[in-house]
């Protein structure tokens, strides 16, 4: 089903108006090894025509996304100290981001901020998962570490197979 427009719907009776399927959207820089491993994964999950898409701006362009759509996962490289591959997930409707854990972006405004900042304006989605996998080198270069290159192949995997 493809929505009648970008705009979120404003009750449950309106539902039917616009469709509540799962955007997938990877956010993190390519050219940053392991930083890459949202885009990584996004652009898989597109290649098999699921809907989602790369993001590799600023975090504050997400926020309008985020009142345009019901059903949203995001993906980002964390780094906490854990074992690089680690996957953690986040309800992000129930729970704020621990922000250190989301802050290797390049931008200041990352995707943490973006999330608490559509909070406090009422933005939010009503569905959000955030799944961060820890990386291992944000060097300057293309490619993802081979732990979270299998990481990411599991999420793929089972994105994939939850959509379908």
């Amino acid at each position: 089903m493809t929505p009648a427009s970008l705009v979120r719907r404003i009750s449950s009776t309106c539902r039917w108006i616009v469709a509540d399927r799962r955007l997938v959207i990877g956010f993190g820089n390519a050219m940053r090894r392991d930083d890459g491993v949202g885009p990584w994964i996004a652009t898989r999950l597109a290649d098999g025509g699921l809907r989602a898409r790369v993001w590799s701006a600023d975090g504050m362009g997400l926020i309008w996304i985020f009142g345009t759509e019901t059903n949203l996962t995001l993906i980002d490289a964390t780094r906490s100290g854990s074992a690089p591959g680690s996957i953690v997930r986040f309800d992000a409707i129930k729970t704020s981001l621990p922000r250190p854990l989301f802050h290797n972006s390049t931008h200041e405004f990352g995707l943490a901020e973006a999330v608490e900042t559509a909070r406090r304006l009422g933005r939010l989605p009503d569905r959000l998962e955030v799944i961060g996998i820890e990386g291992a080198d944000f060097t300057a270069r293309a490619g993802l570490s081979a732990e979270v290159a299998r990481a990411a192949s599991a999420v793929v995997a089972e994105l994939t197979q939850a959509v379908r």
